[in-house]
């Protein structure tokens, strides 16, 4: 399935003069570590399926189905016999404001799963059902049918999230929508500013909010903590670099933001249960 590995980096093998890939995958073969650029949406249809991401372990049953984020690490484990779908969309040519967002709330994986996800589960499960349908019929505008099957599942996961489900006696619906259009603010610009020295104080100016009333609101509509956040932009950013041979991973550090190279080293093992030279040695192999 995969067809073009370099160490553990993934070039995805997207349909000619396209950012789509899909695979209606039987074989019983496990994939190694790896990773690329592209969302990657795993549904197994027969039998389970198997997948390690982020230091997690997911184990899908029939019609579960896990998305994973960008740049993550994963490995991939089949059972004897079973089917799934395995569909990996890039977004690099579309900007769409609420992606950063989006991400965020799903990074490193989401499991979709009947019991967790009662009110979205069936529908995605649809939409993935939809999606190997197009790509593999390859109508006219197939692509288009699939980016905006695709755009719903991440719509589907966004308004699920807590902050829409859940009761909050202190926010009307106009304050909810004021708060998530601003965080979306928020992670775009730190989406373009991450490599800077960009601070918890600086993101709560630009929100109008003190710093403790920033941070407590965004970990509640992004899941993570502020400065988890710019780290994760950083050091995907930075595995991109690695991909150059001749980048010392000094610069490799700063360029991504870090202000100093212990900094970086520390912060890369920890996201990545590996040192950068280690990362490149495998991308290398």
């Amino acid at each position: 399935m995969i067809k073009n590995l370099t160490g553990i980096h993934e070039t995805v093998d997207y349909r000619t003069d396209t950012q789509i890939c899909l695979y209606y995958n039987d074989e019983y073969e496990n994939y190694p570590p790896h990773w690329h650029t592209s969302f990657e949406i795993i549904m197994p249809t027969v039998n389970s399926y198997r997948v390690v991401c982020g230091e997690k372990d997911y184990h899908l049953r029939e019609k579960d189905i896990l998305v994973i984020c960008p740049c993550m690490i994963h490995e991939l484990f089949a059972p004897e016999t079973g089917e799934r779908i395995i569909f990996q969309p890039g977004l690099n040519k579309i900007s769409i404001k609420e992606l950063n967002l989006l991400t965020s709330i799903i990074s490193p994986a989401l499991l979709i799963t009947p019991e967790e996800y009662p009110l979205i589960h069936e529908r995605v499960h649809q939409l993935m059902l939809d999606i190997k349908e197009e790509y593999f019929n390859a109508s006219h505008y197939a692509e288009a049918a699939i980016f905006s099957k695709f755009l719903e599942i991440l719509v589907c996961i966004g308004r699920s999230h807590k902050t829409f489900t859940q009761k909050q006696k202190d926010l009307t619906s106009s304050r909810q929508k004021e708060y998530v259009e601003k965080f979306i603010f928020i992670t775009d610009y730190i989406n373009e500013h991450f490599a800077e020295n960009l601070t918890l104080e600086d993101a709560a100016n630009l929100a109008g909010f003190s710093k403790f009333h920033f941070s407590r609101l965004f970990k509640q509509y992004t899941d993570t903590s502020f400065y988890k956040y710019l780290n994760q932009k950083r050091i995907a950013y930075a595995k991109t670099l690695l991909l150059d041979p001749q980048m010392a991973v000094t610069d490799v550090a700063l360029q991504s933001g870090f202000s100093s190279l212990s900094a970086f080293l520390r912060m890369f093992k920890q996201m990545n249960q590996c040192t950068p030279t280690e990362f490149r040695n495998m991308y290398d192999n």
